[in-house]
């Protein structure tokens, strides 16, 4: 069940989510407190769960990854065993930048970065064609990122 946040909450997880790097002194401003119930406000949202992490964005395109591709796998198995020992799998291949399970003709979505589509060709060739009970493979290509950073919204 979902956390009761109120708007001086939300408040704060906006303004977290547009900019992490604010100060407490700055994020205490934003949401009219001071800075000692800022800080007790913001460390109940961390040991909630509700800020699991602070993570800094990165340009895939600065760092030479000129390729985003969404790639949809279907499982030969879906055993329990088979389906945790692919899952355990993906985590170590830096290249997989998100995935999902998903429902629908497909068994799990990801999102993968590569230099070029040649070495995308490449690495869905020698890697995820070899994992384990891997059926069917779909790669679709990004031509651009619309909508490229994450924030949730708040429900009401």
């Amino acid at each position: 069940m979902p956390i009761a946040l109120d708007r001086t909450d939300k408040a704060l997880l906006n303004a977290l989510q547009g900019n992490a790097r604010l100060t407490i002194a700055e994020l205490a401003e934003k949401v009219s407190l001071t800075t000692s119930p800022c800080w007790r406000r913001v460390k109940l949202l961390e040991d909630s769960g509700l800020i699991s992490g602070y993570q800094a964005v990165l340009s895939p395109k600065e760092l030479g990854y000129g390729v985003t591709a969404f790639v949809s796998l279907m499982m030969a198995s879906h055993t329990r065993e088979m389906a945790r020992n692919f899952e355990q799998r993906l985590l170590d291949i830096p290249e997989i930048i998100a995935c999902h399970n998903i429902s629908g003709r497909y068994d799990f979505l990801l999102e993968v970065v590569a230099k070029d589509l040649e070495s995308f060709g490449e690495f869905a060739r020698e890697v995820l064609q070899t994992l384990p009970a891997v059926k069917e493979i779909y790669s679709s290509f990004s031509f651009k990122s619309v909508k490229p950073y994450r924030v949730i919204p708040m429900l009401p």
